[in-house]
């Protein structure tokens, strides 16, 4: 029989990996969603990550009577359903738990009944759930009060709604199967993930440096599954006989212990980790204000196993391999981190992390581009994505110890070289500090580098002030400045605070502040500005410099320029600073463009539909 799957909750994070797994397997799929906005985001982000064939969609509406728009029309020959609704949410009432994720489930149960062909309901349960006798059911308001006063509403919920979907199911004659994940973490390649919730919300607090103490012991376990593993259990259990009536428990029993996780983390995000370990019943009792841990979340830092053997056994009898987790766990470390745990957009360009010369490097844009953008001070790589973004087949990428990216300026020379040979950009674009860099790199492998263009270089314009260079002053400041004030500080009014949020929060991460001193400190050595200006002069490559009206080169600076010939062009942007990506991005990117190498532009069409450039 061809198997048609109905999913439900089918724009959720598991929801979506479901889709894909579910295609992958050749599985028709029909998705279950709120409303055509949704499913028409889900048909999207099902599109760009390889799904072959596009899911029908359906209407949900759980508080109709018919559940489902034109109740179970078109879908009589639905082999499988599952169901991934819910809500995964703290800070619920009871009865916003129960109609999420209880009354849902009733509802769904009753929906299945009514199909002629359905094989079985694969139901998401969770790792702390489960064991509950149905026979319970209908649960006592005495016993809802109690257990929800016990363990929060959101894993009440839970617990209810296990019994009720075993119950229900069994009244109505549905065949089931549950699974019982525990902490859903990013696809296990890549470990991409949107799930800001939980576990990664500790995650957070480790990145930041924000965390005064690591909870837990040796014996705190709070398991984590990659959600791709999860999708593929869950594609299985239709089609195996002995997995009805059943549950399992998915989850790594190998999971290293909660305050080793969260060391293992800090130490792959080069932070510094508390030592001091809080016990959880210490932890349970401290204000959520010093914790920063909402107290729902308390209860899953517990020291429990659980029965993993039947999951074990039936992944090993359809050949299922666990990736390996720690692995898994720092790829979904670093897709955080690089998407700034949420704040930065869903969509654009790749955001990720690579290793130069043993750097850890955040970077915006195709790997391997053409264009290579290196930012100056104080700002990081997302203040310049959209210039990147215009400018096309771009990458930019925060220097060493600056931005999200690893390591320390002295890191500088040896990640330059590696950086320039693994990337082979045909345009190296630097700012400010960047441009030293990137003068550096493409003097060192001028065969590698069509085009040099340096935005602000600050050893042809006029010396910094003198504050500049009193690096503990400056360290102190930029570890407190707030973005309205770097926005003031940087192009002279607040109009760019909100484009310079996560600049200002990565100057409070770590030792970026001392760093961006340091290099502050170091442009303004007369020295190393003379060091400069002699390396240009000896460039032999074509240099485009480019500066604002209100930040021109100095008439040194400019003589040098002139010297170069015919292989060097000054344009100057008007009414621009020093940071001309912040208040004049498109003018910027439209100068960068027109002295470009032919190579490192992209393909231009026309309406016509034929190339051009």
């Amino acid at each position: 029989m061809s198997r048609h799957a109905l999913v439900f909750g089918a724009s959720g994070f598991i929801g979506r990996h479901l889709i894909l797994a579910l295609d992958q397997a050749g599985v028709r799929v029909t998705a279950a969603t709120r409303d055509s906005a949704s499913f028409t985001r889900l048909s999207g982000w099902l599109a760009e990550h390889g799904c072959r064939a596009a899911p029908a969609g359906v209407r949900v509406d759980f508080d109709a009577p018919s559940l489902v728009e034109g109740d179970a029309v078109g879908l009589e020959d639905v082999t499988e359903i599952y169901n991934c609704a819910g809500a995964y949410r703290f800070g619920m009432t009871v009865q916003e738990a129960r109609r999420a994720n209880v009354f849902s489930v009733r509802a769904i149960v009753s929906f299945a009944a009514r199909l002629p062909r359905l094989r079985r309901l694969v139901h998401v349960s969770g790792y702390r759930v489960g064991g509950l006798d149905p026979a319970t059911m209908p649960w006592s308001d005495e016993l809802v009060r109690r257990v929800y006063r016990r363990v929060g509403a959101y894993e009440g919920s839970k617990v209810e709604s296990d019994a009720v979907l075993q119950a229900t199911a069994d009244q109505l004659g549905v065949p089931w199967s549950i699974v019982n994940p525990a902490s859903v973490i990013g696809v296990s390649t890549s470990g991409e993930s949107d799930q800001q919730l939980g576990l990664a919300a500790s995650l957070k607090e480790i990145w930041r440096g924000s965390i005064a103490a690591l909870p837990g012991n040796a014996r705190t376990f709070v398991p984590v599954i990659a959600v791709d593993y999860l999708a593929r259990f869950m594609t299985l259990l239709p089609e195996d006989p002995a997995a009805a009536r059943a549950a399992y428990w998915i989850l790594d029993d190998d999971t290293p212990p909660l305050p080793d996780l969260l060391s293992l983390v800090g130490r792959h995000y080069q932070v510094k980790v508390p030592r001091l370990k809080v016990p959880v019943p210490v932890v349970r009792r401290l204000p959520a204000a010093l914790t920063k841990a909402d107290p729902e979340t308390l209860t899953f830092m517990s020291s429990d196993r659980y029965p993993t053997g039947p999951a074990r056994e039936f992944a090993g009898r359809h050949g299922l391999e666990l990736p390996d987790t720690v692995e898994s766990i720092l790829r979904w470390a670093d897709h955080l981190a690089a998407h700034r745990f949420g704040a930065a957009p869903a969509e654009g360009p790749v955001r990720r992390f690579t290793r130069h010369a043993g750097v850890r490097t955040f970077g915006i844009g195709e790997p391997g581009a053409p264009v290579l953008v290196l930012p100056g001070l104080p700002v990081n790589a997302d203040t310049w994505a959209p210039v990147a973004a215009t400018l096309g087949h771009a990458r930019v990428v925060d220097l060493p110890g600056l931005g999200l990216s690893g390591g320390r300026p002295r890191d500088l020379s040896a990640w330059l070289a590696a950086l320039v040979e693994e990337s082979g950009p045909a345009h190296l674009v630097g700012h400010s500090i960047g441009a030293a860099a990137a003068l550096e790199a493409a003097l060192a492998r001028p065969d590698r580098v069509e085009r040099l263009t340096l935005v602000s270089p600050f050893f042809l314009q006029a010396r910094a002030g003198f504050a500049t260079r009193l690096a503990p002053l400056t360290r102190l400041y930029l570890r407190r400045v707030r973005p309205d004030a770097l926005s003031r500080l940087l192009t002279g009014d607040t109009a760019q605070a909100g484009e310079l949020e996560s600049s200002a929060e990565d100057l409070r991460r770590g030792r970026v502040a001392a760093h961006v001193a340091q290099l502050l400190s170091t442009a303004g050595s007369r020295r190393w500005r003379r060091d400069l200006r002699a390396k240009l002069g000896r460039y032999p490559g074509r240099v485009h410099v480019i500066v604002g009206s209100e930040d021109p080169l100095t008439d040194e600076g400019r003589a040098l320029v002139d010297t170069l010939g015919a292989r060097a062009s000054v344009s100057t942007i008007g009414g621009a600073g020093h940071h001309p990506q912040l208040t004049h991005g498109e003018e910027l990117a439209r100068s960068i463009r027109e002295h470009a190498p032919v190579s490192a532009l992209p393909p231009v069409r026309g309406d016509g539909g034929e190339g051009g450039w």
